[in-house]
């Protein structure tokens, strides 16, 4: 395999690929099997994936932007597929591709390296440039025109929610303002703009960081489309198989930690009285694999961007059917049975 892509630091490269199991020389079953990166980016993680595959292992590699896309089309490797796809479009992606069930799901989310170091990309407030902030730029709303048409109220919302910015209404109050005597074009004004209207920040905390992060998860809508992949990539996983998700900020982990604990842990409106086994309880679909992992001190000196990563891991149960209590009439009255 070669490859001519920019190369970039991938986080938490060998505890991601480490949590897929793909196993030794000796287990060729999952050596071949089936994988998902559904986050190609640069293809740290999938250069180490496709190290430990077997000679007829398979790799399916999704991103929804097209200049990562195209980076990794310069690889020749056979057992490497690119697809150019949110991952939120999982199912269909290997529905097309002719795959029922995969044995491992990796996704790295958020922002990637190559996009916030490219001026013209729009996500960098260090650097000017257009204020696009699209991960695919073959579609959608650029923050430009989102920013051009929001009202006061709308724009309020997101960078508060999306960048839990306590100062959400004297931001969203400057930019309506600012744009009524000329449309903000570049990714300088914005930060211009945010820093006046920020009144404190904490020390080598840039002001327009939570803003920025927050327009660009509502632009690529990046948490609905998390929320759309994690149970997707539940039911194409096989008995065993690992799913691990690398977060970046409390809100995309949030999500991930709460879907991991619903299904290692599901709840149940059974009223408790009722006699049924423990087989007959709604079963766990996942079993939780260690505690959240995170960048090493020495992963953060030499990748600084690390500093915020988690990696979560769990693996899909062999899940056994669920009896269903009916209500049954018999003599002398109703009764509940399974």
């Amino acid at each position: 395999m070669t490859a001519h892509a920019p190369i970039h630091s991938p986080v938490l490269v060998q505890e991601a690929v480490d949590a897929l199991s793909i196993g030794s020389a000796e287990d060729n079953a999952r050596r071949n099997g089936t994988y998902v990166d559904a986050t190609f980016g640069r293809g740290g993680h999938s250069r180490l994936i496709l190290e430990r595959l077997g000679p007829t292992g398979r790799l399916i590699a999704l991103d929804r932007d097209e200049e990562a896309i195209a980076a990794g089309r310069e690889w020749k490797d056979a057992r490497l597929v690119l697809v150019h796809a949110r991952f939120g479009e999982l199912k269909r992606v290997l529905e097309e591709q002719g795959v029922a069930a995969v044995d491992g799901v990796l996704a790295d989310v958020g922002v990637s390296s190559p996009q916030l170091d490219e001026r013209e990309r729009g996500f960098s407030f260090r650097m000017d440039g257009p204020l696009d902030m699209r991960m695919d730029r073959s579609t959608g709303q650029t923050a430009a025109e989102w920013l051009a048409i929001a009202d006061e109220a709308e724009i309020r919302e997101v960078v508060e929610r999306y960048g839990e910015e306590r100062f959400a209404k004297q931001i969203a109050k400057a930019i309506v303002a600012a744009r009524s005597g000329a449309p903000l074009h570049r990714t300088g004004q914005l930060a211009d703009l945010v820093g006046k209207a920020v009144r404190t920040r904490e020390p080598g905390f840039d002001p327009a960081t939570r803003t920025f992060q927050a327009v660009r998860i509502h632009i690529n809508q990046e948490l609905e489309e998390l929320s759309l992949m994690l149970p997707q990539a539940l039911d194409v996983l096989r008995p065993g198989g690992r799913l691990a998700v690398i977060s970046f900020h409390s809100l995309e982990d949030r999500i991930v930690k709460r879907f991991f604990q619903g299904q290692a842990h599901p709840e149940t409106d059974i009223p408790k009285r009722l006699p049924l086994k423990a087989s007959q309880l709604p079963q766990p679909r996942l079993r939780l694999i260690g505690r959240a992992v995170r960048a090493s001190a020495d992963e953060v000196k030499r990748n600084p961007r690390a500093r915020s990563a988690t990696l979560r891991v769990a693996e899909k149960t062999a899940l056994q059917s669920v009896a269903q209590p009916t209500k049954e009439p018999e003599k002398g009255g109703d009764a509940w049975r399974a």
